[in-house]
């Protein structure tokens, strides 16, 4: 079987695992930013969860990767994959998962929803927003002078940050917390650009589809067009078949030759 087509199947087979381990990654890492007084264990728990998750991510992209045709091509298209699997495990490596994690919800929406791009904008936006405001309220709530210093701010923040609005009530003052800003402004824009594509692609549509159905209407006119003129002359042609020979001469004074055969002589008056 060829290198490609087994890169194919593993990654059918691997997109739910995926799903799975990235969903409780995003539980984990959720419930440990906004509940911090969680006894020891369950913090070690929920650590593990979130730590535990970067060898799966590491397992699949080395998988990827050596199955990948071109692996160049590879990594310069997963290049957030790769930013991902190669930081080590500090505290910046927490947003570049999250990141990655949405690349493999992405991968399945991308799949499962087939082309319905208003619910996939805004399943991925959600995420994107949800995710982000994790990430920023946990940099920013304990550093001095911050502003945003509860969730409620964050995802204040995180939605006048996608939408590219900025209104500067809201805005990050750690190098962590600037890292998940710049993140989440590239993804506004690239939000806009898929919905500005996606409306673009939708008015294109209906003209294409108006146009297809107009020259359907002009074909079918035609063709009723071309029937009558057929059965027109076939009746025609039937018709005249059926007439003796002598019936065709044209009739009338003064338009045709004398009635006498050829042989007769002509009077002089």
């Amino acid at each position: 079987m060829h290198r490609e087509e087994i890169r194919v199947r593993y990654e059918r087979a691997s997109q739910w695992p995926l799903v799975v381990v990235a969903v409780l990654f995003v539980v984990a890492y959720a419930w440990r930013v906004l509940q911090p007084g969680f006894p020891g264990w369950v913090q070690t728990v929920l650590v593990v969860v979130t730590v535990g998750v970067w060898p799966v991510f590491l397992a699949d992209y080395v998988v990827r990767l050596v199955l990948a045709e071109h692996r160049w091509r590879f990594v310069r298209r997963n290049w957030l994959d790769g930013l991902a699997v190669l930081l080590p495990l500090l505290r910046p490596l927490r947003i570049i998962s999250l990141v990655r994690v949405a690349r493999v919800l992405d991968r399945r929406l991308t799949v499962s929803l087939h082309g319905r791009v208003a619910y996939y904008v805004t399943s991925i936006s959600a995420l994107v927003v949800f995710m982000a405001s994790l990430a920023v309220y946990d940099a920013e709530r304990d550093a001095p002078d911050a502003v945003i210093t509860d969730y409620g701010d964050a995802v204040w923040w995180g939605l006048t940050t996608i939408t590219t609005v900025g209104y500067g009530d809201e805005y990050p003052v750690t190098a962590e917390g600037r890292l998940v800003a710049a993140l989440l402004m590239v993804g506004g824009i690239a939000l806009l650009g898929v919905v500005t594509a996606a409306v673009a692609s939708w008015f294109v549509g209906r003209v294409a589809d108006a146009a297809q159905a107009q020259d359907e209407a002009d074909d079918a006119a035609l063709r009723a067009q071309l029937a009558d003129l057929t059965d027109e002359v076939r009746r025609l042609r039937d018709e005249l078949a059926g007439q003796p020979v002598g019936d065709l001469r044209p009739t009338g004074s003064g338009s045709t030759p004398s009635a006498a055969g050829p042989g007769t002589p002509l009077r002089r008056s």
